[in-house]
Order: C-alpha cells, then structure tokens, then sequence
C-alpha cells in the first residue's frame, strides 16, 4: 500500500473522511427533496469508490511530478488533467449507479423511480437539461476533490521524506559515535600495553604474583572495554570500574610514583553517561601530568549529583617546571576537545567540559544530565 493507504490507521482516517463527504453529499440531496435512504444509498458509495480512485491516482501523479524536482507548469498540467480524466469517469460512473438504483425502482428526488430513469435515458441521449445540471456540479466536484488528493499526498510523501532524512541522519549519528568509539579504543596509547607487557615480563622473575595480578587487571581492563557499544550508555560505577582498572596497571609501571583517590558519592554512581568518557581523561592526566613529574603525584577523581545535573572533576599533579603544559594542544587539550564534542553530540548544550590549572594541579571538569535507569538504555 502506497500513500494515504501505507498503513491501517492512514487508511481509516483517509476513508472516514470520505465517508463524511458522502454523507455531506447524501443531506445536501435531501435537502433538495430527495429521499434519505436513497440519497445515502447513492452518495456514500459513491464517495467511498472516489476515495480509493483519487487515492491511487492521486499518489503516482505526485510521485510522477515529485515537488522540487518537477517545474510547476507540468505540476499543474499533469494534476489537471488527471483531475479532469478521473472526474469524467466519476460522473460516469455515477450515471450508472443512478440509473442502477432507478431500475430498482428506488426513488431519488421527488420523481418516481421510472420517470427518473426515463429521464435519465432521455439526458444520456438528448442532453437534457436536467441532466446537465447534475452533471457539471458533479465533475467540478470531482476535480476539486481530486486536486485536495493530491494536496494530501504530496503533504504524506513530504511526511515520508522528511521522516527518512531523520532516521538516515540518526543512523549517520550513530554510526559515527560508533566509529568514534572504535577510534578511542584505538587511541588506547599502545605504550601503554607495551609497558604493561614489559612491566609483567620484569615481575615475572620478582613478584610471580604481582605479574599475575597485572595480567588479570590487564585483562579485565580490555574485557570491559570492548564490550561498550557507543549507543548503549553505562552507569558512572561501570565507568569508573574500567578507570580503577587503568590506573591499577600503571600503578604497577610508575609505583610510589602514583596515588590515586576516587570518591563518588552514592547517589551518582547510578547516573548514566557515555561509555569511555573518563578513561581518555585518566590516561591523560597519567601520561602528561604524573608520567613527566620525578616526584610522587595524585590523580584524584570526585563525582556528585546536583540536583538534575552529574558533575565530574578530575585533577593531577603537574610539573610545575614543564614548559609544555597537559592541556596545551597535543596534551591535555586534545582528550578534553574529545571528551567535549561527545558530550555535545550526545546532550547537546545541556553538557559541557573545561579544563583549568592553578600551579601544580590540572584540573578537567564535566558537567552532564543527571540521567538514571537501566545500564544501556
């Protein structure tokens, strides 16, 4: 089914408003001194075999002069001739029900049925004036009706377009969030597995158990990571799980060297945020903050709810001496920018992220829809 008849429900609505025309049609005979119940015997059934002629025809005209594409002069030709075409067959097709019901010897206006298919025979033959002034009402009708069809039609064919462009642009949005997250896993620093492999080659011989122990975390930690799907949000506890992973590994590359202090009140954990959102920011604040200080530096990451709002601050010592600061460009700056736009393609202006640094401490803050419910949604 095609057009106003593409579903069920299009369809009850398309014919119950010709249904309403029929009736329309059946009081207006009535009121013309016509008997009711062969005046709604006559025009409700014409109506409804209108409706499905219009309908079709209608959907094929607009599709064969698409708006936009056709120029307007063969818009209008091809409506108006279809319109003319299909009235005229309209008016034919009511002759013969008319002239049906006469035989039947039903009564439609004040002349009995005989006299009235006389008359008719006499119409069809001789051009009878009565039958003339039925006839032009009648294809006047048809072509304004029709031309109201192919108003509907174009109306639901642009329905249609624009409701494509909208799940081809989703689609488009959540393949790119896909892919963007296919490259944060690759942006993974492959330093930091390689260290992680030489860090478990060097305990092997030392701690046997601290090398196993970085094995698991070093499992777990990819275990959960390509897991996410882009579409799918976590919880800020599953999040913060995949971070303690990450920074218990390098823990066991830069030892003493880091410290590391996450405090999430209860009420957060729960609230929902794209996958691999602080991850990025945690390697970051590891690699440009602790990674180029000889002395021992925290990395410490809070999160609270404010009411209808999530709020996340993660901060790191930073060489005070460095000349190339973590969040200047190539640092810092380049997680942020991410972490930045994925918060605006996934809220929009409702998020946001910032980063500051005040003497020796780097500070990233993110601030997002305190939104809860199930894991994935």
């Amino acid at each position: 089914m095609y057009g106003v008849f593409a579903s069920w429900r299009s369809t009850r609505l398309y014919l119950l408003a010709w249904l309403m025309l029929g009736l329309l049609l059946a009081a207006m005979l009535a009121a013309g001194g016509a008997d009711w119940g062969a005046s709604l015997l006559f025009a409700v059934p014409l109506a409804i075999v209108y409706a499905y002629a219009t309908g079709y025809s209608a959907y094929y005209v607009c599709r064969a002069y698409p708006l936009g594409q056709a120029p307007l002069p063969a818009i209008v030709a091809g409506a108006g001739l279809s319109a003319a075409c299909v009235a005229a067959l309209w008016c034919a097709i009511g002759l013969a029900w008319r002239s049906l019901l006469a035989s039947l010897r039903l009564t439609l206006g004040a002349q009995p049925a005989a006299e009235l298919h006389s008359e008719l025979a006499t119409g069809l033959l001789a051009g009878a004036p009565q039958l003339a002034r039925l006839l032009a009402p009648m294809f006047g009708l048809g072509v304004i009706l029709y031309g109201l069809a192919v108003a509907v039609n174009y109306l639901v064919l642009e329905s249609e377009r624009v409701r494509r462009l909208e799940t081809q642009e989703l689609e488009t949005r959540l393949m790119a969030r896909d892919a963007e997250l296919r490259m944060l896993r690759t942006q993974v620093d492959p330093h930091f597995l390689f260290n992680s492999l030489n860090s478990i080659s060097a305990l092997t011989a030392l701690d046997p158990a601290g090398a196993r122990a970085m094995t698991l975390r070093l499992a777990e930690f990819f275990r959960h990571s390509l897991g996410l799907q882009a579409d799918r949000k976590v919880t800020l506890d599953t999040e913060l799980e995949l971070v303690r992973h990450f920074l218990a590994i390098e823990q066991v590359r830069f030892g003493e060297r880091l410290r590391v202090a996450i405090d999430a009140e209860a009420d957060a954990l729960s609230c929902l945020l794209p996958p691999l959102l602080l991850q990025p920011l945690a390697e970051n604040a590891v690699k440009h903050g602790i990674g180029r200080m000889l002395e021992p530096g925290l990395v410490r990451i809070e999160a609270a709810r404010a009411g209808s709002l999530l709020r996340i601050r993660i901060e790191n010592d930073v060489d005070t001496d460095e000349a190339d600061e973590a969040g200047a460009p190539g640092g810092a700056g380049i997680g942020v920018d991410n972490v930045r736009r994925r918060l605006a393609a996934a809220y929009g202006h409702e998020a946001g992220a910032r980063w500051t640094r005040e003497g020796g401490r780097f500070r990233v803050e993110l601030v997002l829809p305190a939104e809860t419910g199930s894991e994935g949604e």
